[in-house]
């Protein structure tokens, strides 16, 4: 990608996503609501239960063949049949960010093969990665995915998989947001 979008999060009364479930999976939870809005280029939130922001950006950590891989079996985001999505804010311990690039790479990519987890579950599930940590936001990263209905029992099962892997003991809090598109 190119350039980054700023995307705002914010749960509340309005949006088009339907909010069923709000989890904590590792550490402090969110409130619950009723509504998420999405909004690319943002302005302020106001008057909402919480707001989470994040910037898409490039890839980071993964190599060429493995982003060419990504790119050639990713599906778009907003398909007519795509009326469920989940939204995990992450973040990770300072040990993971003490570490060099190349250290978290290994982490993440030789040990936890998370790259080769997700590329189990395309096209069906479609993600963008949201980068928050520089902008002084809560979480370090705003995962947000989108599937078919028929699908949400693979998505767990790429969430339990993602889970027992290395990278995931560096996590010391993590949401799972559920959604349904109403409109």
């Amino acid at each position: 990608m190119s350039s980054s979008v700023t995307v705002r999060f914010t749960a509340g009364n309005e949006g088009r996503w339907r909010i069923t479930t709000v989890q904590s999976v590792i550490g402090d939870t969110l409130a619950p609501a009723a509504r998420l809005a999405v909004a690319e280029e943002p302005e302020a939130a106001t008057a909402c239960v919480w707001s989470l922001s994040g910037t898409t950006s490039n890839v980071r950590y993964a190599n060429r063949a493995e982003l060419t891989a990504l790119r050639a079996r990713q599906a778009g985001l907003d398909r007519p049949e795509a009326t469920r999505a989940a939204l995990i804010p992450v973040r990770k311990a300072d040990a993971w960010w003490a570490l060099a690039q190349d250290e978290r790479r290994d982490i993440l990519e030789e040990q936890s093969r998370h790259t080769a987890i997700g590329m189990d579950y395309l096209p069906q599930i479609a993600r963008r990665l949201h980068h928050s940590r520089d902008l002084g936001e809560p979480f370090d990263f705003l995962t947000w995915f989108e599937f078919a209905p028929e699908h949400e029992a693979a998505f767990d099962a790429l969430l339990v998989r993602l889970h027992a892997t290395p990278e995931w003991t560096y996590v010391e809090r993590e949401v799972d947001i559920r959604l349904t598109r109403v409109a």
